[in-house]
């Protein structure tokens, strides 16, 4: 009698298994998704204070800012570009509110449309200097950086005779404009800040923009080939332009929850956490060379930096153990998005 080897097929739970497997393997962001599960045991076994919801509010609030410039900087990095001015960024559109609202004795709300609009027309600049000189974006934003850093400094020095403005609560629209951006939540013991909210928010929104929309389709085009997105009709000046601007408006968002959460800004705030929102992205699963990523992935890339920064200090070991952690986390990431895309881009031939 002659064996028969049976081979599983797509039918089969074996075949089941090996192609729900390679759906996984081509998300980019499971490799974040792993580790921010590793990170969540092992700091819930190390301290008891990371599970309190004392804790949970404190690492989620610690993240939150950090999610929403990361989301918006992973868009960016998906289109295969970066802005290193994403941080000061963050100060420079609280500077222009403050300075309306204490200085100048606007309402908060015209004070913060005015440093919207800021933040965009500075965003567009950056996009518009890259497309029109081809000059690399890493360059054109250290630039910004650079100029916005000056002008913060000097500025607020000028106005203040300090680097720091203060007094935002007793300009008028403060009740009404610190709800919306400074707000807290109570969720039994814990108490939600409102940035963990435009956290969520914005990662919803960006999520579905870029897997649900024609305009996320252009995002991974102009990321993945610039030559060969132009041949297709994909507007790519266009869709960079807006990736920068959405950089500059999720700073936007995070200058306006800090100045009126803290009720001050320093002209130097938000100096040097550009890299940290890169970092997030791509252990979110964002390639340098762009047109690979996932928002949801450097959502979660934020969550595992607000776990292990917060669980260090809940275990009170030495918080300079956190830049060890960073770099690691680093390399880690890069060696396992590069070896996910390369399997990813495999399977899809």
């Amino acid at each position: 009698m002659t064996d028969v080897t049976m081979v599983p097929d797509a039918g089969t739970p074996a075949g089941w298994t090996t192609s729900l497997l390679n759906r996984l393997i081509v998300r980019p962001e499971i490799g974040a998704g792993l580790g921010a599960l590793v990170v969540f045991v092992f700091f819930s076994v190390v301290t008891d204070r990371f599970l309190s919801p004392l804790g949970v509010a404190t690492w989620l609030d610690d993240a939150s800012t950090l999610g929403i410039m990361a989301v918006a900087v992973a868009l960016l990095m998906i289109g295969g570009e970066f802005d290193l001015s994403a941080g000061v960024m963050t100060a420079s559109t609280a500077l222009v509110t403050a300075m309306l609202a204490v200085h100048a004795g606007w309402n908060i709300w015209p004070a913060l449309a005015v440093s919207l609009l800021f933040a965009l027309a500075v965003g567009a600049l950056n996009g518009w200097v890259v497309m029109r000189t081809g000059l690399p974006s890493f360059i054109v934003t250290l630039g910004t950086f650079l100029a916005l850093q000056g002008l913060n400094l000097g500025v607020t020095r000028l106005v203040t005779g300090t680097v720091q403005v203060s007094g935002i609560r007793s300009a008028s629209g403060y009740s009404s404009a610190g709800w919306v951006f400074a707000a807290t939540t109570n969720l039994g013991d814990a108490r939600i800040q409102a940035s963990v909210l435009w956290w969520i928010a914005v990662t919803a929104v960006a999520t579905v923009l870029l897997v649900r929309t024609r305009f996320g389709n252009w995002i991974y085009a102009v990321g993945g080939s610039l030559p060969s997105a132009r041949a297709v009709g994909v507007p790519a000046a266009r869709t960079k332009i807006l990736l920068f601007m959405g950089t500059a408006f999720a700073g936007w968002i995070v200058g306006s929850c800090n100045l009126l959460r803290f009720a001050s800004v320093q002209a130097n705030q938000g100096v040097g956490l550009e890299f940290q929102y890169i970092i997030a992205a791509v252990v979110g699963g964002c390639l340098l060379t762009g047109g690979f990523g996932s928002v949801l992935g450097a959502a979660i890339g934020a969550l595992i930096f607000g776990m292990a920064r917060q669980g260090i200090v809940f275990a009170r070991w030495d918080s300079d153990w956190f830049m060890l952690f960073l770099g690691v986390l680093l390399l880690a990431a890069v060696l396992v998005n590069n070896a996910f895309a390369k399997r990813a881009e495999r399977l899809r031939r």
